[in-house]
């Protein structure tokens, strides 16, 4: 039994369901049984999770990227019980409802003004590939199939399903295992590190090579702004994202920009787009839509690649999950919205930064360290060797913060409400783990 009060569960209980949990429930990219153990969260608040033994935790990482208001928020859980009162779902098949309207009107109006139709889906793969699907649609419906192929760069990373995974870093990414099944598609390099770093013209010159050599068979160009996320938490100069958008409009590619993890702020601007001052032909948002309470996503397209799709082959687009605009799911969304909107975000997103940069000042001289990179609320500890996942998390526990890294990667994604004090803490912990290597 858990005690409310004190936030703990019994000691007995909480071995049942580890237990439970080790020979039967997988956990992502993980085997099963686990090699190591999860941490069994009983409660979370503010910023902090609960252990079942009554130990708190900063979440360090927005549980991958999405809690940027914390747990527990008034206005979210509000949202909710208000909507719980009228719905918790209806099929979107001939049906539809305020809260999935009132969200779409939310999104239309925040969004760069070429993007004027909205699809809702329920994570952010799936609307990855619905953006895939639209580009493919297109091309159909204005008698051109055999541009089928994308372009798009290495160190990315779009989600899990087959089309997201043919557009994942193809040899450093996570996929490898399954390249022999998925669709081929054309990959430049890596955009060359650094947010501020003066740009490439020979790198340009790639990009600019590779588009017109494929012109006739790309359905679209797909990046996601300025931020690699889990492809390796790479940011990259804006100068190359006007590049692409320059080379969209020169072959008539449609540009889709997936922006579920660097949306709604993260990166110190409200779009990851906004720092290149462009705007995309498709676009997707996810992760922190619903404020980290309940899956959901979207995949915004301009008004002419609606009408091209909707007039073709078909006359729809062919997609249609079963929770499409799920109301509980859009209600929050609005809700975490209006709360991001109501405060100061940017004030926010660039104290964190600050802080960040101020706490891992010095750690790239540590010997296990390749380099120390920030850019809004992110902040990243690349190091020259794969870490240890549960020496680097029992260093941070230590801290009293909960990290999660990969691959070669210490890294944060803080919520926005993050006090000057849980940002000490956290880049504490940073700090910490880098030097126990």
């Amino acid at each position: 039994m858990i005690d409310l009060r004190l936030g703990r569960m019994s000691p007995a209980e909480a071995a049942r369901l580890r237990a439970f949990d080790r020979e039967h429930v997988w956990h992502p990219y993980a085997p099963l049984p686990g090699a190591v153990e999860p941490e069994l969260v009983v409660a979370a608040s503010g910023v902090r999770l609960t252990l079942a033994d009554g130990a708190e935790l900063i979440d360090g990482m927005s549980s991958w990227w999405a809690a940027i208001h914390g747990y527990r928020v008034p206005e979210l859980d509000a949202a909710v019980t208000r909507q719980l009162g009228k719905n918790a779902h209806v099929m979107f098949g001939g049906l539809t409802h305020p809260a999935a309207i009132g969200l779409a009107e939310r999104l239309v109006s925040l969004t760069p003004e070429p993007l004027t139709k909205v699809f809702f889906a329920d994570s952010g793969s799936v609307a990855v590939e619905v953006a895939i699907k639209m580009a493919l649609q297109y091309w159909r419906a204005r008698g051109r199939p055999e541009r089928h192929r994308l372009l798009t760069v290495r160190g990315g990373y779009h989600g899990d399903t087959f089309g997201d995974m043919a557009v994942c870093d193809p040899v450093n990414g996570m996929h490898h295992l399954f390249s022999d099944v998925l669709a081929r598609h054309v990959f430049a390099p890596p955009p060359p590190l650094g947010y501020d770093a003066e740009p490439d013209a020979a790198y340009i010159a790639e990009l600019a090579r590779l588009a017109a050599e494929h012109a006739d068979e790309l359905a679209g160009i797909i990046v996601e702004p300025v931020v690699q996320g889990a492809g390796g938490m790479r940011f990259y100069a804006p100068e190359y994202l006007r590049a692409l958008r320059d080379l969209a409009d020169e072959h008539g590619i449609p540009l889709i920009l997936d922006e579920i993890a660097t949306g709604f702020g993260r990166t110190g601007e409200l779009w990851g787009a906004d720092h290149a001052e462009v705007a995309a032909d498709i676009m997707c948002v996810g992760k922190a839509l619903t404020g980290g309470y309940m899956t959901m996503a979207a995949t915004l397209c301009t008004d002419e690649v609606a009408s091209v799709i909707s007039g073709g082959e078909g006359g729809a687009l062919m997609h249609g999950p079963t929770f499409m605009a799920n109301p509980l799911a859009a209600a929050v969304a609005s809700a975490s919205i209006d709360l991001l909107l109501s405060r100061d975000w940017r004030d926010e997103v660039d104290r964190i930064e600050a802080s960040l940069t101020a706490g891992l000042a010095g750690a790239e001289d540590l010997p296990g360290v390749a380099d120390v990179r920030v850019l809004g609320a992110i902040g990243v500890v690349e190091t020259r060797e794969p870490v240890d996942v549960a020496t680097v998390q029992g260093v941070a526990m230590d801290h009293g913060v909960w990290l999660r890294p990969f691959g070669r990667l210490i890294y944060t994604m803080p919520p926005y409400v993050c006090t000057d004090d849980d940002l000490d803490h956290i880049t504490e912990a940073l700090y910490a783990a880098a030097s126990a290597l």
